[in-house]
């Protein structure tokens, strides 16, 4: 094996297609896949052909209030962008507020938290 590949990420939130439609925007990425999932609940895969966040949702459409016993805690979820500044510039148009900015040489990046309280750092490379 020459080296492996992040394929998926998989995020609960209170509403799978609010969180669809604001990593769509922000990023640019496009549906793959959507339906049913554990618990009656639903899932959206969301990303590029490469990659993507499967974003579920219970049914009543709440947090889980335990966590799964697989995992906890995630720190934030990274996405390599090309323009960090346009990409500050929706996540602000969007309402979020970004934080913690840092220039390390080779990228550029900075951070933001979604309405599920997930933190997301966004980095570009020069």
């Amino acid at each position: 094996m020459k080296h492996g590949t992040l394929e998926h990420v998989n995020i609960t939130v209170r509403d799978c297609d609010a969180t669809a439609a604001l990593l769509a925007d922000l990023f640019g990425w496009h549906i793959r896949w959507q339906g049913p999932a554990r618990d009656n609940g639903r899932t959206i895969h969301l990303g590029t052909d490469d990659s993507y966040v499967a974003i579920y949702t219970q049914q009543t459409g709440q947090l889980l209030s335990t966590p799964f016993a697989k995992g906890a805690p995630l720190n934030h979820i990274g996405v390599s962008v090309d323009d960090l500044d346009e990409a500050e510039a929706r996540v602000i148009a969007r309402g979020l507020t970004p934080f913690s900015h840092s220039d390390y040489g080779v990228a550029r990046s900075f951070y933001f938290f979604d309405d599920n309280g997930i933190e997301f750092e966004v980095v570009s490379y020069r």
